[in-house]
């Protein structure tokens, strides 16, 4: 077991912090993080050392974090996915209550897409579709139990409809299918989609955040909850510590990733890897948790997802 002695030096930090991207170099995740590396060494004073640890959807970095020494010299970055690994049963962590989160940094919300040359063009249309032909629509989504898995099983609750989830193993897959017509539509990152929407290859019916997109090409896309859907649940990306970290080491790591995420110069750079940025301090991302969490444990208990995973398991 890893000693969890909390240092006592009053300078803190005085030398170079960890940083952990449970995923793979290159994601959103990880540019994030890589984001923050830039302006640490003017804001905690120290450089950040980005660790990627990718492997079991984000668990094996999330579970070094959890029991990492908490005297601010390891932190990690997370996602919407450390409240839903848990439910699954495939992490030996409570994420939720194994970590404090220090700051959320973006949120993302996703976009349904449609292939342009279907008929439907508004979230009315589809539903109406799906209506007179039970079963007939299939949704891809990049992997059972994932968000967008989840995104899909909430529409079709929400709208009450039978559609069908056809996984995948990446957007980019995703995208490929929905563009060949293997499925009829998808809940993805709208950066994914951007290009296609761009060109007339994609229609975009609907946006999951609770306010519509500032990005010029889904501007004039509806929110579901304008559409009379009650989805309202966004990826976001934040930081997180071990518990049990000092107090006053929690405050400098708060204050100091709060002037990084306030920096024009950082919220450029977010913006130009498509990325928007949505601050929220430690006890604002602590009620997002806990809000997101319930949303999350709904439609678990509402839909088979739970069962689905069980049987891939197996």
């Amino acid at each position: 077991m890893q000693d969890k002695t909390v240092s006592t030096k009053l300078q803190y930090p005085d030398r170079p912090i960890t940083i952990i991207v449970p995923f793979s170099v290159g994601g959103g995740i990880d540019l994030t993080a890589r984001s923050l590396e830039k302006f640490a060494p003017q804001y905690l004073k120290q450089p950040l050392v980005v660790v990627n640890k990718p492997g079991g959807a984000g668990a094996i970095g999330w579970n070094e974090l959890s029991v990492a020494n908490p005297d601010g010299y390891t932190l990690g970055i997370t996602s919407l996915d450390i409240l839903l690994l848990p439910s699954y049963g495939s992490t030996k962590y409570n994420y939720p209550t194994a970590l404090d989160p220090l700051a959320q940094i973006a949120s993302l919300p996703m976009v349904l897409a449609v292939q342009a040359n279907q008929p439907w063009k508004t979230m009315d249309e589809i539903i109406e579709y799906a209506k007179k032909n039970p079963g007939q629509l299939k949704f891809g989504h990049v992997g059972v139990g994932s968000f967008t898995h989840l995104l899909g099983e909430m529409f079709g609750q929400e709208a009450s409809i039978a559609i069908e989830q056809v996984p995948f193993t990446g957007a980019g897959e995703v995208t490929a299918a929905l563009l060949g017509g293997h499925i009829q539509l998808t809940f993805i990152n709208p950066m994914v989609v951007k290009g296609h929407a761009k060109d007339g290859m994609v229609r975009v019916l609907a946006v999951t955040s609770e306010q519509r997109m500032s990005d010029p090409v889904f501007a004039e896309v509806p929110t579901f909850k304008e559409q009379g859907l009650d989805i309202v649940i966004s990826n976001w990306y934040g930081v997180a510590a071990p518990k049990e970290m000092p107090d006053e080491v929690k405050d400098k790591l708060a204050e100091g990733f709060k002037a990084i995420i306030s920096d024009p110069q950082f919220i450029k750079n977010m913006t130009n890897i498509g990325m928007q940025v949505d601050y929220l301090g430690p006890k604002e991302s602590q009620l997002k948790w806990l809000s997101d969490n319930e949303k999350l444990a709904k439609i678990l208990k509402q839909t088979d997802v739970l069962d689905k995973i069980k049987a891939q398991k197996k």
